[in-house]
Formats: C-alpha cells, structure tokens, sequence
C-alpha cells in the first residue's frame, strides 16, 4: 500500500472548497466599478457641432486604451450620453452603458446606469475643441470618471439557455436539429 505525500492529500481535500466560491460568483456576474474610476473611451461616430449648436444627445462611446485610465470595461460595452459645447470644451456626461463580457462560448450581458463626466487626457473637465467646426471623432480617445461607484447586475440571456439545452447530448436538451422529412435537392 503506497501513501501519497501530504500536499497531495491537502490539495485534494481542500480544492473543492476553494472552487466553490468561483462558481457561485459565476452565476451571480455583477459588473462594478468604484466612485472616481476613470475608465479610456472615444466615440462611435464623429460628432460635429454645428454653428448655434451647443448639445448632441444620446451619443454613443465605447471602451478603448486611454493613458492614466484606473480600470477598463469589457471589450464589447456601449455607452449612451450627451455633449455640451461649453467655452470651446466638449463636456460629455453619460447615461447608461450596456456590456458584454464573453467567456469562451458564454457570455455575460449588464445593462445599467453609468452616471459619469468626461475628462481630457491632461486632467481637465471636458475635451479641449481643436477645430472649427467643434468635433469629436474615433480613435480620439478621453477619460470617464465615474461621479458615483457602478454595480450592475447581469441580464437574464435567453441565447444561453438556448445554447445550454442545446449543447445537452444525454439528457432533456436538444442535441441536434431534427432533420428535414423531404430530400435534400441535388
């Protein structure tokens, strides 16, 4: 009879405790962020105000790499908020954000309120406006910072259940598609 060494045993017993944890997070995603997290991002579309033009609502932004940035949001994340021309600045407050986080075939989807302010690169509130007309364009990256802590909690996702039924091969779920009753035409 042979015995394995310690650190085996105690990597045995105590391993499902620690996974335990993990999967429950799983199954209950939150995406959170704390008050005056700054977090890279740029628009969409280019925006340009027009003379007499001083706001543009529901404007769309999406995470990029921004330097001086203290966290980052999901690759796949859309966030809604208006701009003001003030004093040839460009102040961007925002609304809400709807995310996407993937893991491997999963994915996890939050959508809430993101209440937060846009600040240049240089640390002042709003983007400095460089050009006449006043525009903001892709791949100009500015900071968020967050004017109150985030904590949204994941959507139900129906395209997940469908696929976990789907993915079933012994069991209640639908493995494969039915096939067709009628040839196939040549």
């Amino acid at each position: 009879m042979s015995f394995k060494p310690a650190p085996f045993w105690l990597t045995a017993i105590a391993a499902p405790f620690f996974a335990t944890p993990l999967l429950a997070s799983a199954t209950e995603a939150t995406l959170s962020l704390p008050n005056d997290a700054t977090v890279g991002v740029e628009v969409v579309e280019t925006l340009t105000f027009k003379p007499n033009q001083a706001r543009l609502n529901d404007i769309l932004l999406h995470p990029t790499q921004a330097a001086g940035s203290s966290h980052s949001l999901p690759e796949y994340c859309v966030i809604v908020g208006n701009a003001h021309l003030v004093d040839e600045r460009i102040r961007v407050t925002t609304q809400e954000a709807t995310c996407i986080e993937t893991h491997d075939a999963d994915s996890d989807i939050f959508t809430g309120e993101f209440s937060a302010s846009a600040y240049a690169e240089d640390g002042q509130y709003g983007i400095a406006c460089e050009n006449s007309p006043c525009t903001l364009s892709p791949g100009q990256t500015f900071l968020l910072t967050l004017d109150a802590s985030v904590a949204i909690e994941e959507l139900d996702n129906p395209s997940a259940e469908l696929n976990a039924q789907r993915r079933q091969a012994n069991g209640e779920g639908i493995a494969n598609p039915v096939p067709r009753e009628e040839a196939v035409p040549d």
